[in-house]
């Protein structure tokens, strides 16, 4: 067998799902989770308060509390296993229990920030379930594959626990439901659009993996029924799928376009003898750059020139505004770009001082090099008997902590020297090395 036969015959035998799952087991248990009432009505309740906490002392520990005893998903995974398995009535009780359970959190949540009396000045938490991004889409659609996975297995993990926190369901309902209590419909919208990004890629996920696993088909009476049946679940999948593709786009499409703006301003912050002191990104029907600039105005050659340069980022002529205040007519925009330039000078002044400091060290370095080749040669000149030097700088340190840098000399000699010709190298070698330096100076007869 080749290697690359034995490979892929390996990978599908890691891969394989047979025998590991109970679909059966997995449709009853999603079926019961879809209900309104009982336990769920009070989980709903407390896992509303916890959020609406969480949110609104800005802490992402209670926020995850909130995700993982959430049931918002036990309907959204019903939904998907409706289609799948192309059970209308089940279907049509999902979507019922989960739009009680949507109107009954915006409302309790709503009452929340409406009582609450604190007010945070840079909310975090609420913001970030404002804006969401392809990585919204991304891991709501995989976090749908592992749940349905998850409930589908024989012996069972804590998947879910994770699909709960990385799908978050319950915190963007209760920053929409700040947003209705401050009647704030960029919270409002931003989180609602959240949470249909995650319910509908959820459900999507559980609708395609019902379908590859195989769960059992619901039987119809006749073949008319069947039809218009499959019919209606076709048109419930494109009705929920093709926006939900379309939005997720529209938000590759900003994406891009905010950080090639980005990317566009860091890079060219200088505009022939202006600056960008400031810019701002605009997406949707009218998405732009405007950008603020301090300094000589732009002639039309320089607005040439800077449009054809933001095209090479993908921004369009028309997508870019361009907001001068030159400093012939402007007082206070001719002192901020002057402060631009004397923070800039002031920034290359401490960078040359940074440099400066650190050439003195190794000026100073260099000056205490001892140069060892050269001082035993000229040792063993003067002295044949000598056959080697060893010269290192140290410091002695005394019992009472007293230190004295130094030089160390060790002579390595055929014969010994005599008490005459030990006092000249040393006082050679104290004055070879610099003048008044500590010497220590050692022989030792081969």
């Amino acid at each position: 067998m080749k290697i690359s036969e034995w490979i892929g015959q390996y990978m599908r035998d890691t891969a394989n799902l047979s025998g590991q799952l109970d679909v059966d087991k997995a449709a009853a248990n999603i079926r019961s989770n879809i209900y309104f009432r009982g336990p769920n009505v009070w989980i709903l309740a407390f896992s509303i308060i916890i959020a609406s906490v969480g949110l609104n002392v800005n802490s992402t520990a209670v926020i995850i509390g909130a995700m993982l005893i959430s049931p918002v998903m036990g309907p959204i995974i019903g939904m998907g296993l409706g289609l799948g398995v192309n059970d209308t009535r089940l279907l049509g009780d999902s979507l019922r229990n989960l739009l009680i359970m949507v109107i009954i959190s915006l409302i309790a949540s709503s009452l929340f920030f409406l009582l609450s009396p604190l007010n945070l000045a840079n909310p975090t938490e609420l913001l970030a379930r404002t804006s969401p991004s392809i990585y919204d889409v991304l891991i709501a659609l995989f976090g749908g594959f592992a749940g349905i996975l998850e409930q589908a297995r024989k012996e069972k993990g804590t998947v879910m626990s994770g699909v709960a926190i990385a799908t978050a369901l319950m915190p963007p309902l209760c920053t929409a439901g700040f947003g209705l209590a401050k009647w704030n419909m960029h919270y409002f919208f931003g989180a609602m659009y959240l949470f249909t990004i995650n319910a509908i890629f959820i459900m999507f996920a559980t609708y395609l993996a019902c379908k590859y696993l195989h769960f059992h088909q619901k039987s119809f009476a006749d073949e008319r029924t069947a039809r218009r049946t499959r019919t209606v679940i076709t048109a419930v999948v494109l009705l929920v799928t093709v926006p939900s593709i379309w939005s997720a786009f529209i938000m590759i499409r900003n994406n891009n376009f905010t950080t090639n703006a980005q990317t566009f301003v860091s890079e060219n912050r200088m505009v022939a003898r202006s600056y960008i002191y400031d810019y701002k990104i605009s997406n949707g029907s009218d998405r732009a750059v405007t950008l603020y600039l301090s300094g000589e105005a732009l002639n039309d050659q320089e607005r040439l020139d800077l449009v054809e340069l933001a095209g090479k980022y993908g921004i369009k002529a028309n997508e870019l505004k361009i907001k001068e205040n030159a400093v012939d007519s402007d007082d206070q925009s001719k002192k901020l770009v002057e402060g631009i330039y004397e923070r800039f000078d002031r920034q290359l002044e401490t960078k040359e001082n940074e440099i400066l400091a650190l050439q003195a060290t190794v000026d100073s370095l260099n000056g205490k090099r001892i140069p060892y080749e050269q001082i035993t040669a000229e040792t063993i000149a003067q002295y044949p008997s000598v056959t080697g030097l060893h010269l290192s700088r140290g410091a002695t340190v005394e019992a009472d902590s007293t230190r004295t840098d130094g030089i160390l000399a060790i002579v390595y000699c055929d014969d010994e020297l005599s008490t005459e010709n030990k006092v000249r190298l040393e006082n050679w070698l104290r004055v070879r090395l610099g003048g008044d330096v500590s010497l220590n100076l050692l022989t030792i007869n081969n």
